[in-house]
C-alpha cells in the first residue's frame, strides 16, 4: 500500500460525508478551558495511529470484497489524506486517471470520529461505493438526464444558451435520481466490510447520527439518518 497526501482533487466523488454537528461548539471556549498545544498534539497523535490501524485492517477486507463481488474491477485501493488544516470533516470515494479507486479522508474527519468503529464504518462505506460501481452509474445517470432535458428544451425552439442551461440542470437531476438508493446500498455493504474487518458496524454507524439529518427531501442526495441506521442494524443482525 502506498501513501500520498491529497492536496487537490478535482475528480467527481461518489459521495461525501458532511461535518458532524457535534463538532460545532455552541460558544467559544475561554482561555482557561482551551486545550494546550501539547494536548492537541497528543490527541492528533492518537487519531493518526488509530487511522493507520484502521486502514491496515479494513483495506485488505475491502479489496477482498471488491474482488469477490466485482470480478475484473480495479480493486487496489489507494488511501489518501488531505492535510489542509481547518477543513470541515469529509471523506469520499473517487478514481484517479488510471481508474484506480481512491478513498480520501481529511484531517477533520480523522479527528472527528469518536472511536475506531466509526472510522472503520466510514471507510467501509466509501469502499462500498467503488465495489458497487456507484461512481460510474452516477455519471451515466447524469449523462442521460442531460440529453433528455436539453433535447426536450431544444424541441421547444429554445436558443443555444437555454439548451446548455437545461443540459446542466438535467445532468444534476440525473445524478440525483438514485443517489439515496446508492447510499443505502453502500451502507449495507459497508456494514459487511466493517464486520469482516473485526469492527462493530452498528456502533460505527453512530457517526451518521451526528451529521445533519437530510430527512426525506425530494431529489435529496442522502436518505434520512434513521433509514441508514435501520439498514445497518438489519444487515448486522443477519451477518
Amino acid at each position: 500500500m502506498r501513501w500520498l497526501v491529497l492536496l487537490a482533487f478535482g475528480l467527481l466523488a461518489a459521495c461525501d460525508v458532511p461535518a458532524p454537528t457535534s463538532q460545532v461548539p455552541s460558544r467559544p471556549q475561554s482561555a482557561s478551558t482551551q486545550p494546550s498545544s501539547q494536548d492537541a498534539r497528543a490527541r492528533a497523535g492518537i487519531a493518526a495511529r488509530q487511522f493507520v490501524s484502521v486502514v491496515q485492517t479494513v483495506e485488505p477486507v475491502a479489496e477482498q470484497e471488491c474482488r469477490r463481488l466485482a470480478p475484473g474491477a480495479y480493486c487496489d485501493f489507494q488511501i489518501v489524506v488531505d492535510d489542509r488544516p481547518g477543513q470541515p470533516p469529509n471523506a469520499f470515494q473517487t478514481v484517479d486517471r488510471s481508474g484506480r479507486p481512491i478513498l480520501a479522508f481529511n484531517l477533520g474527519l480523522i479527528a472527528s470520529v469518536e472511536n475506531a468503529d466509526e472510522l472503520a464504518f466510514v471507510m467501509g462505506h466509501e469502499a462500498a461505493h467503488h465495489v458497487l460501481g456507484h461512481l460510474g452509474r452516477t455519471q451515466q445517470n447524469a449523462a442521460v438526464g442531460a440529453v433528455i432535458l436539453s433535447g426536450l428544451v431544444a424541441l421547444g425552439g429554445a436558443d443555444e444558451s437555454t439548451v446548455q442551461s437545461a443540459e446542466q440542470i438535467g445532468a444534476s437531476l440525473g445524478a440525483r435520481t438514485y443517489s439515496k438508493d446508492f447510499e443505502l446500498e453502500a451502507d449495507r455493504l459497508g456494514t459487511i466490510i466493517t464486520a469482516r474487518a473485526g469492527y462493530d458496524p452498528v456502533r460505527g454507524a453512530q457517526f451518521f447520527t451526528r451529521i445533519p439529518d437530510p430527512g426525506n427531501r425530494f431529489l435529496g442526495t442522502h436518505p434520512p439518518n434513521a433509514a441508514r441506521m435501520e439498514i445497518v442494524r438489519r444487515t448486522a443482525a443477519g451477518f
